[in-house]
């Protein structure tokens, strides 16, 4: 940026330089030319944003002060412009008209691309001279270029409309003098605040808070989501605005501090955590504004390392400087939300004086130490939570189990004392009501209005209260950590609650179409306390380096005994919590058709119950990273893999008796091709080897059947069909011609281009040489591909794909300059090849993980051809931004491929296919043959 033309430091001088510019201008008639108006006060204007982004940037001012600074500068163009239009424009004689600054603006700060909102004051009939003054000053700002909001009222016009509408009465709360007739708007300032008084503070705090839940609804019920709005968001400026609006309509204060000089109002200590988040926020906001270059408010993945690169975070240990920057955002998101849960009560019980303690609280919760205030929980006199800390976790228990709300007071007292926490750690009792609170009561599903698990309910009050940080210290150092990609949307606490509100629903049974057998399962597993406890751990060692899965499991075993687990509980979570990801990275990434993938598994199992709990935990944690990385297909993909291992542990038909499955699937379609002639069976079912027949149900195979015959029939060289599954959210397409290399790149690469996203592929070669290879695709939003228009052309494209007339390499250029926005290629997703020699006793495994992007299954699938490779089946998984495509391949002879040159070469090649021009390729290095770690996916 250039050097900014220098501006007097006081915003009283810089409006007297433009005064002085002006006064230059004036010809001898005593006007100034209009156009000649506006280009100072545009070079002004320019002069004002440059220094005030200088000042920001380089001299260090802090965004609230940037805000106020600019706040005030541009009441100096407004003042110099009102006196302009008064004195130079030739409108005539002004009566009784006064300028006043509302909304944000009022409040006396101004972020750089902000609305200014403007209110004139006039007589209750104006004059025509008044009207052309407010509609000259009116198109004058616009022609500058400001965005400006504006009403024209008199003051009765101005209480009238303000005592219907809650928004109009907020904006004229934070109404603030600029220029113009000061005794209207005194006489405007007192009869408004006489209006609010009388009005009462009852509902308009109400409404206030309605307007809040909405706006949360809308943004985000919690402040830990990974994209956060600064401005809307739950714990951003929006909610900092509606305490100020509260305090103001009642007390008439402007700042914390003077909240705080009230006395039992709020703390010093609170008053300087609000002051600290408001500065925070508002130099988050003005980075934002200016990488931006304009007024955006959301702090999305290509934006979040370049604002906290410019506020200083660096990496530091483990952590990047991103995650740093974005962890001190989300604690202080938190930060707000406390606030608000402790201010707001005590305002509230200023305004509507102290809450009436009820008769009926009975003798029982009086002995409990707790009483009824306007129906609601709170702790009696003398037995508060800083003299007897187990009573926080109490509370929670009665007002689950008599099905009350805890007041607001008692909320307050549960931040100001969450320290205390820590005292209970090694309470037996706290232990055993927090293991109570978190499992909740077991459902009957026979009893409708029976007790609910309701664990999540109370997590969150006691993670968002900071009593959960306090109690256990490993869960402080989740509490805010977010993963830089786009798969999670929450960071690591806030999705742990989340999959702990899957479990409960789960148990309720609401979840029995979406999950159907782990819905069923979870009525019968043994273990109840540990699947909660290992849901609560599972993601408990994130952001320390290493594999979370292994270091969570070293922690579970500390924590278990201080929650009062037996030692078989103990060790039963720390399996879970080693082995959470298990399910998920063989279902997604291997082949469950290979016998030794399903031996593999049991033999790592071992135990029917632990697979019911592993299933269970599993879709809980799938299901509470996003509601879209759920679907059909992967339901039926952990499905169909827990019943194969469940078939194993349960000593049913063992998987390594292939000659008799294969026997058994042929049975099964000829007894479904009834009408054929027993030569025209016999033939098809010659067609097949051995895996053709174990990857496919007898209704698939004699669907192939008829494919198969209707191609010999008409001797075509193609045939492709496609069969919409929408109970698996998929579509399958057969393409049935002649095998050759390269075949399934071409596939792939005309799936890509018609939009098509394959999430998992089987390639046969039968007996004749014809290849049938079956691809599971969907939509972009994960969907099933069924539309006709869109079926109709992939057919097309395939056939034109093979046939050499679609120049693939080119359409896919053209799809990723459409597909790949800035936003997404800010998270890094560094390419990686891990070939394995032991996940298949027929097959090399090949894992490759890259940034996904249309048309890499046609490069990474070229790359295997071109080193003359046979792919047997591809297996497809996205997780944000990062594609893990996992392919079972051999060479030419049909055997694996353990010489370690041809792997190395084999590896450099996988790697160039993955590159994007911004990356850089990393040589190749010798694989080691050794058994691999499981990627983490959540």
């Amino acid at each position: 940026m250039l050097t900014p033309i220098p501006l007097p430091r006081a915003p009283e001088a810089a409006t007297n330089l433009l005064s002085d510019t002006l006064a230059g201008l004036v010809q001898e008639s005593g006007g100034i030319r209009r156009d000649a108006a506006v280009g100072a006060f545009r070079r002004h204007l320019a002069r004002i944003q440059s220094y005030v982004q200088h000042a920001f940037e380089h001299e260090q001012i802090t965004g609230l002060q940037a805000a106020r600074l600019l706040g005030a500068l541009i009441d100096g163009v407004v003042s110099a412009l009102f006196d302009h239009a008064t004195r130079h424009a030739d409108l005539g004689p002004v009566e009784s008209l006064s300028i006043a600054a509302t909304g944000g603006y009022g409040r006396g700060v101004l972020a750089p691309f902000s609305d200014i909102d403007l209110l004139f004051l006039t007589a209750p009939h104006p004059s025509p001279e008044t009207l052309r003054v407010v509609e000259y000053m009116l198109y004058f700002l616009w022609d500058l270029g400001l965005k400006v909001g504006h009403a024209t009222r008199a003051i009765d016009d101005c209480l009238v409309e303000g005592s219907k509408d809650t928004t109009i009465r907020t904006a004229l709360l934070d109404a603030r003098f600029l220029t113009g007739d000061k005794l209207l708007f005194a006489d405007f300032h007192r009869r408004f605040r006489m209006a609010c008084k009388e009005a009462g503070a009852a509902d308009y705090i109400a409404a206030k808070q309605a307007e809040r839940a909405v706006r949360h609804r809308r943004y985000g019920d919690s402040p830990f989501v990974v994209e956060p709005n600064v401005k809307e968001g739950r714990g951003g400026l929006r909610d900092l605005q509606t305490l100020y609006w509260i305090a103001r309509y009642v007390f008439d204060t402007q700042t914390m501090g003077e909240l705080a000089d009230l006395g039992g109002i709020l703390t010093q200590m609170e008053a300087r955590h609000g002051r600290r988040a408001w500065e925070f926020l508002w130099t988050v906001r003005f980075h934002l504004h200016y990488v931006a270059g304009r007024a955006e408010e959301r702090l999305t993945f290509d934006l979040q390392p370049v604002v906290g690169a410019r506020m200083g975070y660096t990496r530091h240990g483990r952590q990047d400087g991103v995650e740093r920057f974005m962890r001190h955002y989300f604690l202080t998101a938190r930060e707000i939300a406390r606030l608000t849960r402790i201010l707001e009560p005590a305002i509230l019980r200023s305004a509507l004086g102290p809450p009436a303690i009820e008769a009926e609280t009975d003798n029982a919760l009086l002995l409990a130490g707790f009483v009824l205030a306007e129906g609601k929980l709170l702790p009696v006199g003398g037995r508060d939570f800083d003299a007897e800390p187990i009573q926080m976790l109490r509370i929670l228990q009665i007002a689950r189990d008599r099905g009350l709300e805890l007041h607001p007071l008692a909320l307050r007292s549960f931040i100001q004392n969450a320290r205390r926490a820590i005292s209970l750690r090694t309470d037996p009792k706290a232990a055993n009501i927090f293991m109570d609170l978190l499992c909740g009561k077991e459902p009957d599903r026979h009893c409708p209005g029976g007790p609910n698990p309701d664990g999540a309910q109370w997590l969150s009050i006691l993670n968002e209260t900071g009593f959960l940080g306090r109690y256990m210290r490993d869960w402080a150092r989740i509490v805010g950590q977010m993963q830089f990609d786009t798969y999670h949307i929450f960071t690591v606490d806030e999705h742990t609650i989340e999959a702990i509100r899957i479990l409960n629903t789960l148990e309720r049974g609401e979840l029995a179409d979406i999950a159907p057998v782990a819905s069923e399962l979870v009525d019968h597993v043994q273990s109840r306390r540990s699947l909660y406890l290992a849901t609560l751990l599972h993601d408990i060692a994130k952001g320390r380096g290493g594999d979370h899965s292994e270091l969570g499991a070293e922690v579970a075993l500390e924590i278990g005994p201080l929650l009062g687990l037996t030692d078989e509980e103990t060790e039963t979570v720390s399996w879970l919590v080693l082995h959470h990801l298990l399910l998920s990275a063989t279902a997604f990434k291997r082949d469950i058709d290979d016998p030794k993938t399903i031996l593999d598994l049991a033999d790592t199992i071992q135990s029917p119950e632990r697979l019911r709990l592993l299933l269970i935990l599993t879709v809980a944690d799938m299901r509470a990273v996003s509601s879209k990385v759920w679907n059909g297909w992967k339901a039926t993909l952990l499905r169909e893999l827990y019943t194969r291992v469940a078939e194993v542990l349960a000593g049913g038909l063992a998987t390594t008796e292939r000659d008799v499955r294969v026997a058994q699937a042929k049975q099964a379609v000829e007894a479904l091709l009834l009408e054929w002639t027993e030569a025209e069976r016999e033939h098809f079912t010659h067609l097949g080897y051995g895996g053709y027949w174990l990857s496919f149900d007898p209704e698939t195979h004699a669907r192939h059947a008829r494919l198969i015959r209707d191609a010999e029939n008409r001797q075509s060289p193609l045939t492709v069909d496609t069969q919409p599954l929408p109970a698996r959210a998929v579509t399958e397409v057969t393409v049935y011609c002649a095998d050759h290399a390269g075949l399934f790149s071409k596939i792939s690469g005309a799936l890509a281009i018609a939009g098509a996203s394959i999430v998992d592929a089987r390639i046969h070669t039968m007996t004749n040489g014809m290849a049938l290879d079956t691809f599971w695709v969907q939509d972009a939003a994960g969907g099933t591909f069924d539309a006709p228009h869109r079926l109709a052309r992939l057919s097309v494209l395939i056939e034109q794909s093979l046939s050499g007339h679609l120049r693939i390499a080119t359409e896919i250029r053209k799809l990723s300059k459409i597909l790949l926005g800035r936003r997404m290629q800010a998270i890094h997703a560094p390419p990686r090849v891990v070939i394995d020699n032991r996940a298949s006793n027929t097959h090399t495994v090949l894992e490759v993980n890259g940034r996904d992007r249309p048309g890499l299954l046609h490069d990474v699938t070229a790359a295997i051809s071109d080193e003359g490779l046979q792919i047997a089946s591809a297996h497809v998984t996205t997780y944000g931004v990062r594609a893990v495509d996992v392919f079972y391949v051999k060479d030419v002879f049909g055997l694996k491929i353990e010489n370690e040159r041809k792997l190395n070469q084999l590896r450099a090649s996988l790697l160039q296919a993955l590159m994007n021009n911004d990356e850089i390729l990393p040589p190749p290095t010798i694989v080691a043959k050794r058994k691999q770690k499981q990627a983490a996916v959540s």
